[in-house]
């Protein structure tokens, strides 16, 4: 039976998802590696699965993109009914185009933001230890890693620093008076933790931070860059009582911190950077507690944000000069499986057919025959591979389709 395959984007993203809806559909390393050993169950050839804060995304191909939806619903604790209110489904152009958006830094939270760039490359590879990275996938994420790199180099649309964790350190210079004699704790030291500590450190002049982790020796390790004072995680609200701000980056699936840590009656500002959210709502009942979640942060702009969107043109045409590549590789090779899927169709008809007439000739020529049948099999191939290649684009994809169907061909993909 023939089986047609296209390439799919599917997934939700900041722009509109909210960070609870983005928390239900966060995947941590568990679900992802069930998710891909159930798509390889399934007989799906390839497939990036990607979850970060801002945005949880499956590219792959399927038959139809509801196998992948489905496969997401499965191994998080968002639904269909969420995911169809919030969600996008790109097949084959478009699929391209937002991988190299995402992979570029265009379509992050905060423009210019290429950490995303490096946690698809780590997807890639779960993929393909698993044997579900194909070397279409394998081919354009080379092509999206090449133009985040030159937008990276030949643009100053990251200049400047401008991430979560500034912009939360920045939101605190900003709120807070006298912020360098304030007592700062910080829980959870992942990337999005220490960063957020680096720029504590650099621009607080604060000699009063407090890290906390669940493994405490990570915290150590923090801590020893910086010279800052570590506590057991057993200490955690007795810590948070006497703070003044508390950021929470600790990347649980659950909230960490709720409104029974806080016995304090004194002003706490509460900063949490973490998909799920890590930090109950329910702290916002007490008087003195004032909530800021990653999602008000990423809204804050200043001059740097402004400036960098002056490149945006400039990154778009590097964008489009490497998809023009990766778009005239892509059209030299997608005939290629269906020709040598036809070869092997004419030579398994060639072979029937020499089996009949051997059995009916005792006189047989079996190597004149192989001769005559395989070069007529080159010339049929060759008239094919000709026709399909000086073809345009659309009327490529419309003769692959009747070949497939007329020889009834199995297995393809269609990008």
């Amino acid at each position: 039976m023939l089986k047609t395959t296209y390439f799919y984007a599917i997934g939700l993203s900041y722009k509109k998802a909210d960070a609870d809806i983005r928390g239900r559909f966060s995947l941590d390393d568990t679900s992802k590696q069930n998710l891909l050993r159930q798509s390889k169950e399934i007989g799906i050839e390839s497939l990036i699965v990607n979850s970060t804060c801002n945005r949880t995304e499956l590219y792959g191909f399927a038959e139809h993109p509801y196998q992948l939806i489905k496969l997401l619903c499965e191994n998080s604790k968002g639904t269909l009914e969420e995911f169809q209110h919030v969600a996008y489904i790109h097949k084959n152009q478009e699929a391209i185009a937002h991988m190299f958006r995402v992979g570029s830094g265009l379509d992050s939270q905060i423009l210019g933001d290429f950490e995303i760039i490096s946690q698809l490359k780590t997807s890639a590879r779960a993929s393909k230890k698993m044997g579900l990275l194909n070397a279409f996938t394998e081919r354009l994420l080379n092509a999206v890693i090449r133009a985040s790199k030159r937008i990276k180099n030949e643009t100053e649309i990251s200049s400047g620093a401008t991430s979560v964790s500034f912009a939360s350190v920045q939101y605190i210079l900003k709120t807070i008076e006298n912020v360098s004699d304030k007592n700062i704790l910080l829980f959870g030291t992942g990337k999005i933790g220490r960063n957020t500590c680096e720029n504590l450190v650099k621009h607080t002049k604060n000699e009063h931070i407090t890290l906390i982790n669940r493994t405490k020796t990570k915290a150590q390790e923090v801590a020893g860059k910086f010279n800052l004072i570590v506590k057991d995680f057993t200490n955690l609200q007795e810590e948070i009582n006497v703070s003044d701000i508390l950021i929470v980056a600790t990347g649980a699936l659950n909230p960490t911190v709720d409104k029974p840590h806080i016995q304090s009656k004194k002003p706490l500002l509460i900063l949490d950077l973490s998909i799920p959210r890590n930090v109950n709502p329910d702290v916002t009942e007490l008087p003195n507690v004032s909530l800021i979640h990653l999602d008000d942060l990423s809204q804050m702009t200043d001059d740097t944000l402004e400036r960098r969107k002056t490149f945006i043109p400039l990154a778009e045409n590097i964008l489009e000069e490497v998809k023009q590549d990766f778009n005239s590789w892509m059209e030299t090779r997608k005939f290629a499986p269906t020709i040598n899927a036809l070869k092997h169709k004419l030579l398994d008809l060639k072979n029937a057919e020499l089996d009949t007439q051997r059995k009916k000739h005792a006189d047989f020529n079996e190597a004149q025959a192989e001769l005559i049948s395989n070069n007529i099999i080159q010339k049929i191939t060759n008239h094919f591979a000709y026709h399909l290649k000086t073809d345009d684009a659309s009327s490529t994809d419309e003769s692959i389709e009747l070949i497939r169907r007329v020889f009834q061909l199995e297995s393809t993909t269609n990008v």
